[in-house]
């Protein structure tokens, strides 16, 4: 009876030990794999279009070969108005990073979405599919001038 009983006890031992045993838990769980492997599909679902214009007013963007300095501070100024609440230089935020922005989108495409967001993002493919990667935190229209938006675009270069 002693073996048997010491027998069912080594029994019970290596069968709590072998198994493991998850405990279902209430609420929710972060997989960074899984944050990381959508980011990098959301990343490519934009593409890069350098010959789009956009929608709106400007048409034609040329840029000297040098910065104007005096344009890039006071386009600098007005960045750190108005729109640092949604767009860092060098990560993303609530708007894409503005670091590079020309090697992804015209000139003329960056004007018309300071000047004209609203259509843009109605109309406008690129612009969609940053609504859309941007979990639709659309662009407030600023009511800048085509001279405040040139002179962001001059600093923009500048990143």
């Amino acid at each position: 009876m002693k073996k048997l009983f010491l027998f069912l006890a080594l029994g019970a031992f290596l069968a709590s030990c072998g198994g493991k045993k998850e405990e279902k838990k209430e609420g929710f769980e972060v997989s960074r794999t899984k944050t990381e492997e959508k980011k990098a599909q959301t990343t490519e679902g934009v593409p890069v279009d350098l010959t789009n214009k956009g929608i709106g007013p400007i048409k034609s963007v040329s840029f000297a070969d040098e910065i104007d300095t005096e344009m890039a501070a006071r386009g600098e100024a007005k960045f750190n108005a108005i729109c640092v609440a949604c767009h860092m230089v060098d990560q993303r935020m609530i708007g894409p990073a503005m670091e590079g922005v020309y090697e992804r989108r015209s000139p003329e495409w960056v004007m018309n979405m300071i000047l004209n967001p609203d259509k843009m993002l109605r109309e406008d493919p690129i612009a969609k599919a940053l609504l859309k990667e941007y979990n639709n935190a659309i662009m407030l229209n600023q009511n800048l001038s085509e001279a405040e938006a040139r002179d962001l675009a001059e600093y923009l270069r500048t990143l």
